[in-house]
């Protein structure tokens, strides 16, 4: 299975509409807010820090950037060629690889494990808006990349981020202005159960080791000047030990 030509066509666009600059789009802040507060979470779990790590939906590449400070081997991965665009004109140095890849498509993921090897996973945000057929085949192929000594840090909107979303997208003002470009092009946030994350990743024959509840910071403000953050899950996963279960 691979993801469908309209939402490969919808990320597309959107990125090659997107700005240029940190912070320009609705989900890209600061490192130290997102990467940075994973990592926290992430490291203690990892059964070997060497191995590649996978900025799995890395967009325009500001968190793969940041992993590529504290990791040997850091690559970027998206569905969108004009994201990759971005993120190589923001990293002239190379101190990523990127890589165009569709997780959803065995075949792609069977090919950059039989590169890089087992390798570890970072996916934020990508899971609740694909198609639900879409997400199993995602948590498929995040199992496919991690192989048998990777581990994954997975982090979406919490179930009760949905009414939160969808009173955004529904403001009578219209919706705030890093998050109209997204929804104009089609991409409409989903919801996820909390359930959800976690059940996909079993039927991948994965094992959930850690979870837990972080703010999911964005880039926009409230009329206030608040910054909006939204409430996020967060699961660590891999192949289960032997004899566990």
């Amino acid at each position: 299975m691979s993801v469908t030509r309209r939402y490969r066509d919808a990320w597309d666009g959107f990125w090659r509409e997107a700005p240029e600059g940190p912070g320009e789009v609705f989900w890209d802040a600061e490192p130290m807010l997102t990467a940075g507060r994973h990592l926290a979470h992430f490291e203690p779990y990892l059964v070997d820090p060497a191995l590649p790590l996978i900025d799995l939906g890395c967009g325009n590449g500001t968190q793969t950037r940041y992993l590529a400070d504290r990791f040997p081997r850091v690559v970027g991965a998206d569905l969108s060629d004009a994201a990759l665009g971005h993120a190589r004109r923001a990293d002239p140095e190379g101190r990523a690889g990127y890589r165009r890849l569709d997780a959803a498509d065995p075949e792609q993921t069977g090919a950059l494990h039989a590169e890089l090897g087992d390798a570890n996973v970072y996916l934020r945000a990508v899971l609740h808006q694909c198609e639900p057929g879409e997400r199993r085949a995602l948590a498929h192929g995040v199992a496919a990349l991690l192989g048998e000594r990777g581990r994954a840090f997975l982090v979406e909107p919490a179930e009760s981020a949905g009414p939160l979303l969808m009173a955004l997208v529904q403001c009578p003002e219209g919706p705030p202005a890093k998050l109209a470009p997204v929804l104009g092009h089609g991409l409409i946030p989903g919801r996820l159960p909390d359930t959800a994350l976690p059940a996909y990743l079993d039927e991948a024959g994965l094992a959930v080791v850690a979870g837990g509840r972080l703010p999911l910071v964005t880039t926009e403000y409230t009329a206030d000047g608040i910054r909006l953050e939204l409430p996020s899950a967060w699961v660590i996963a891999g192949r289960p030990e032997p004899g566990a279960g």
